[in-house]
């Protein structure tokens, strides 16, 4: 199973999804480009521990971590 892990003001969600399942995935695509949309930051952490930002949703990734734009001022 595969994981979003979406980071708010209020902690954060884990939605877990079967890749190979067409309509999970299908949902978790979605879901990817509703967040991105909204100004999320999506990242994958690589073998190597170094995370990577993405454009579009790496199934093959075990975890997705989404936070939202840093506000400062």
């Amino acid at each position: 199973m595969a994981v979003l892990l979406v980071m708010d003001h209020t902690g954060d969600t884990r939605q877990h999804f079967d890749p190979n399942d067409s309509e999970q995935l299908a949902w978790a695509n979605a879901h990817f480009n509703e967040l991105t949309a909204d100004g999320y930051t999506a990242a994958v952490r690589r073998s190597s521990g170094e995370a990577a930002l993405i454009r579009t949703l790496d199934p093959t990734a075990d975890e997705t971590l989404f936070y939202p734009r840093l506000v400062g001022g």
